[in-house]
């Protein structure tokens, strides 16, 4: 496996131009947020994940977690890892300076969590669970719960899971059996018995305390999601002054053996085997889902990232091969010169410059849509934070599964850059490929979040939020002092036709089964057409760059790329927008028997 670097100059031409972190640092407590400050975190950052977490990221996936007497033991250097991070102060940084954060902007946040994902997908995922477990704290704990466990979950010292799926209870949460019963005379308090399954970080050695948010229902309460209830349930019993009690009645039971993430535990969890695990009611009862989708959508959010990631380290590793792998001659050079490296090879080049292409744009999507969310949480206006709000709401669903679809294609096509090494195991390519895999289920598949998208964030509102964000795009590209480039204008312009065409069959058509069948070509035609609109932004900035002295070699590279993009990614949108409305007479006419 190739040395990873962070794309630090990339990231930070995206935070500035696509994200737009001159509106961000604008709002209040981002002030100080230099450039020289963003610089520095993102430099410190690459030189943590490229010397600390890559080089244990092959080993991790070879050795796995291992599962020992009810104990999990991470891969030979995970612990240390970790240690580091938790010292380097990393866990807490768009955080609350009240519980030990340091208040930075989410978007940046995002950019260094990228850096994690890339150099270890499976390490990233025990920060980005503690850190959507924060998340739901802040927003629905009690100030005493608050208190007692946010601290030490911004400081990485414990760690936080999500415990939703059980065996008979994965997209369908509604099937939830697990039981909280009062404990008479501790209001609040509860024991919970029932068993969870597929828990990342249920159980590990990297730090001393595991805070489980679990879903459970109370006794006699309603069918369906209305009945279900969350619950702060500790691996150890916390005291009032923050000191760690009893071992609390959750335990691992063994762990999955899985295609990819092999580092990271994926756990099955059993509570209640003695006398019930203690939990503590979240909120008020019977709304635990809607509390646990605070974690949830940060949750996908953040797994949306880690396609980009993945996708930013198979690049890498394929772009490096091809540069010395030295097989056939060049069709510019005739048939006596000497062999080239495969990057001299058209179709070498196509794949790659799709691989770059696609990155770019999926990164411009998350950091673009991160920045919202910093407008939905600091805008001193109430109307602006629900605008920004409903913005992200609606970007939610096409950032995680576009993007984690785009992870997968990459990190195929840097296995076929690679040709029959890439399908060595030990050349590392074939892991970036199964590390992928998982992004497009967890947390939501990408079909349900194609189904959100087109259900809850279209129908629902009648097609005003996306219709107001083509708008924004189309207004952009007639903006008088547009600079875009003509192909990607043309391009885009044809995009956002077809989507606005899109947008306005799903309206319109009464079929629910129609809407559905057409839900996934949707979210790619938005996702494309909102790439191109990343590349617009950032073409949008090379004139003042290049007046002010800006790196002329990586400018130029950006134009090309976004020239690739639109003539070779963004006419997909026309046939995009023929799947949405052939609508589901071909997918729904087949009999079952007949599969």
């Amino acid at each position: 496996m190739t040395h990873y670097a962070a794309p630090v100059e990339e990231m930070r031409f995206v935070l500035e131009h696509v994200a737009d972190f001159a509106s961000v640092r604008a709002l209040p407590g981002c002030g100080d947020v230099t450039s020289d400050l963003v610089t520095a975190i993102l430099e410190q950052a690459g030189r943590f994940g490229t010397d600390v977490l890559a080089p244990i990221n092959q080993n991790g996936d070879t050795k796995g977690a291992v599962f020992d007497a009810g104990g999990v033991r991470t891969p030979e250097g995970f612990a240390e890892a970790y240690r580091q991070f938790v010292e380097g102060e990393w866990n807490g940084l768009p955080f609350a300076a009240e519980f030990g954060g340091q208040n930075l902007p989410w978007v940046l946040h995002t950019a260094v969590q990228e850096i994690w994902h890339a150099a270890n997908m499976s390490f990233g995922l025990c920060p980005m669970l503690t850190q959507g477990a924060i998340d739901l704290l802040l927003a629905h704990a009690s100030p005493e719960q608050k208190n007692l466990f946010l601290p030490r979950l911004v400081s990485g010292e414990w760690t936080g899971t999500m415990n939703l799926t059980e065996s008979q209870a994965g997209s369908d949460l509604s099937r939830i059996r697990t039981r909280a019963l009062p404990v008479a005379g501790a209001s609040g308090t509860y024991r919970l018995i029932g068993q969870k399954i597929f828990i990342t970080y249920g159980e590990h050695d990297m730090a001393e305390n595991i805070i489980h948010l679990v879903l459970a229902r109370l006794p006699e309460t309603p069918p369906g999601v209305r009945g279900i209830s969350l619950f702060i349930v500790p691996k150890f019993l916390v005291a009032a002054d923050g000191t760690l009690a009893r071992r609390n009645d959750v335990w691992c039971s063994s762990l999955e053996h899985k295609l990819g993430i092999r580092a990271s535990p994926t756990a099955a969890m059993s509570l209640g085997d003695d006398d019930g695990a203690v939990g503590y009611l979240v909120g008020e009862a019977h709304h635990g889902l809607e509390y646990m989708f605070t974690m949830m959508n940060n949750a996908r959010l953040a797994v949306g990232l880690e396609g980009v990631a993945i996708a930013e380290r198979a690049y890498q590793q394929a772009r490096a091969y091809a540069r010395e792998r030295i097989q056939g001659r060049s069709l510019r050079s005739g048939s006596g010169s000497e062999a080239v490296p495969i990057i001299h090879h058209p179709d070498i080049r196509r794949m790659l410059m799709t691989m770059k292409a696609l990155i770019e744009a999926a990164r411009g999507l998350a950091y673009y849509t991160a920045a919202w969310i910093d407008i939905a949480r600091r805008h001193p206006v109430p109307s602006v934070r629900a605008e920004a709000d409903s913005r992200v709401a609606l970007l939610t669903p096409i950032v995680k599964a576009w993007s984690t679809d785009i992870g997968m294609e990459v990190a195929n096509l840097g296995i076929q850059v690679h040709g029959g090494t890439g399908f060595i195991e030990t050349t590392g390519a074939a892991q970036h490929l199964r590390d992928a895999r998982i992004a497009a289920i967890y947390e939501g598949t990408n079909g349900i979040q194609a189904n959100d998208l087109v259900s809850r964030k279209v129908l629902r509102d009648g097609g005003a939020g996306a219709r107001l964000m083509i708008a924004e795009m189309n207004a952009a590209l007639s903006a008088p002092a547009e600079k875009t480039l003509p192909p990607l204008r043309a391009g885009l312009r044809d995009a956002l036709a077809a989507l606005a065409r899109a947008t306005d069959w799903l309206v319109e058509t009464k079929d629910p089964v129609a809407a559905q069948a057409g839900a996934v070509p949707y979210l790619h035609l938005f996702g494309l057409t909102l790439g191109g609109f990343m590349f617009a932004r950032a073409v949008r900035a090379m004139k003042g760059l290049r007046a002010a002295g800006g790196n002329g070699a990586f400018l130029s590279a950006k134009v090309v790329t976004a020239r690739f993009y639109a003539e070779r990614l963004l006419p997909q949108t026309t046939s995009l927008l023929a799947a949405v409305m052939a609508g589901a007479e071909s997918v729904m006419a087949l009999p079952e028997e007949d599969f």
